[in-house]
């Protein structure tokens, strides 16, 4: 049985009563597109309601008023009342621009002058499908963000598709979990989905991040302390475990967690009871554990960094995010989805991609993941002359290689992390209580990074 080679390919419909020059246009184009024909309006309201094409050709002069241009004008508009999003791409006669310009004020997206010019008409068919594409990508996340609990969690490939189906069979069971990925991947937001999808969905989520804060702040920071304690504590504090009361409890970088303090939360995991700092009243908090990880755990508990009951605790359940390198299909979905957003809001119309930035982007490893991937666009719209994106604006060539900059792992996060934190506080006018909020870390934790990665800022403000 022969395969039918067109059903893949992207759907065209030409409206022209002209045979022989709709014939052509057809023959010209049938090797990348899926062409439908129609020569009158009724016709291509037809093809569209049937065949749903995203592009569509339309001569202006259709039966019965061939020599005007109401019947043009009145299919063009009920053809974008069937389907605002679609593009169509006016055909007019070369003396007739003024025609043009008023087909594009009704909503056409743009036009081509008789004689066709296959090349050229290729050339805005391209652009339209790929503007359409664009749209049709952030219409589908958005509507998702909306319509389901899993808020900036973008994608539709098969791998995190399988992410969105084990959070919603775990999320009512009311279980700990342990989430684990590489940095950048999300987690934080799978945590989020989880709570949202809960029974607990109404309460708080508190996340820490156990790696961000110094280990002789951290216990406090978890379980609260009492007035006096220690030099400092002026007043009585609630610790996040007490916050989350009702709610989550987001452990982040679980594995960072100071032995002493496993040992802790191993203890409330049990009794759902905990002690402040300087207090010996056991206070009973229910809430929710999710954590997450970036390491290998069952090796830190072999090389005795973790402890294995905590681990088998926390792991009741675990959700693997795949790497964005590993999403297929999702790096372009993605990439459009923040050059939307971030142009939209910078330049009032949405930038578009070279395909020479498309195959980099598409080739590129992304060690930093979706946060690498929003930092890279974003550097883009601003380094980026005119409207297309190009390798060199994402500091990639067109291979995807994007230039050396650290020989381990290690260097290579380090550097990433130097630039989100540059970019950020560049954004933020020095203010380092605002960019440690927008990175969601503590202030103690952004004056660690600054001098482990020696960036140079102005003097912390107090």
């Amino acid at each position: 049985m022969a395969t039918d080679l067109t059903k893949d390919k992207p759907k065209l419909l030409i409206v022209e009563d002209d045979d022989d020059l709709r014939t052509q246009m057809k023959w010209g184009l049938a090797k990348d597109y899926q062409v439908l024909e129609a020569m009158d309006k009724k016709s291509a309201l037809q093809a569209m309601a049937e065949g749903a094409p995203q592009v569509a050709t339309l001569d202006l002069g259709l039966p019965p008023d061939q020599d005007g241009i109401s019947e043009g004008f009145g299919t063009l508009s009920e053809i974008l009342e069937a389907d605002p999003g679609a593009k169509v791409i006016i055909i007019t006669g070369r003396d007739e621009r003024k025609n043009a310009l008023k087909a594009l004020e009704a909503g056409a997206y743009d036009f081509l002058a008789k004689p066709v010019n296959l090349d050229d008409l290729r050339i805005i068919l391209q652009r339209a499908f790929y503007i359409s594409n664009l749209e049709r990508d952030y219409r589908e996340l958005k509507s998702r963000a909306v319509t389901e609990p899993f808020e900036s969690m973008l994608g539709t490939s098969p791998q995190i598709s399988n992410v969105y189906e084990k959070i919603r069979k775990v999320a009512p069971t009311g279980v700990p979990v342990m989430i684990v990925g590489e940095s950048g991947t999300g987690k934080e937001l799978t945590a989020r989905a989880i709570h949202n999808l809960s029974d607990r969905k109404n309460g708080p989520f508190i996340p820490i991040n156990c790696g961000a804060i110094p280990e002789n702040l951290l216990e406090s920071e978890l379980f609260g302390h009492e007035k006096g304690s220690f030099t400092g504590a002026h007043v009585q504090r609630k610790g996040r475990i007490e916050l989350a009361r009702g709610g989550t409890l987001f452990l982040d970088e679980i594995g960072e967690l100071p032995h002493a303090l496993q040992v802790k939360i191993l203890r409330y995991l049990q009794d759902q009871v905990i002690e402040r700092v300087g207090g010996r009243e056991k206070i009973s908090v229910d809430a929710r554990i999710v954590a997450a990880t970036n390491r290998n755990l069952e090796e830190a508990m072999g090389e005795g960094q973790f402890r294995e009951d905590l681990y088998y605790r926390l792991s009741v359940v675990t959700v693997k995010i795949p790497p964005l390198r590993e999403r297929e299909g999702d790096i372009l979905m993605l990439a459009r989805f923040f050059l939307h957003r971030f142009s939209s809001d910078r330049t009032g119309k949405p930038m578009s991609l070279t395909a020479s930035a498309e195959k980099a982007l598409d080739s590129y490893d992304w060690p930093g993941n979706i946060r690498e991937m929003e930092n890279r666009v974003r550097r883009a719209i601003i380094m980026a002359d005119g409207q297309r994106i190009k390798p060199m604006d994402l500091e990639l060539d067109a291979s995807g290689t994007r230039k050396h900059r650290g020989r381990t792992l290690k260097e290579a996060r380090q550097n990433l992390e130097r630039e989100i934190i540059t970019d950020t506080i560049k954004a933020k006018k020095g203010n380092l209580s605002r960019v440690a909020m927008e990175l969601d870390i503590s202030r103690p934790a952004l004056y660690d990074l600054l001098r482990k990665l020696e960036i140079k800022s102005k003097k912390p403000e107090n």
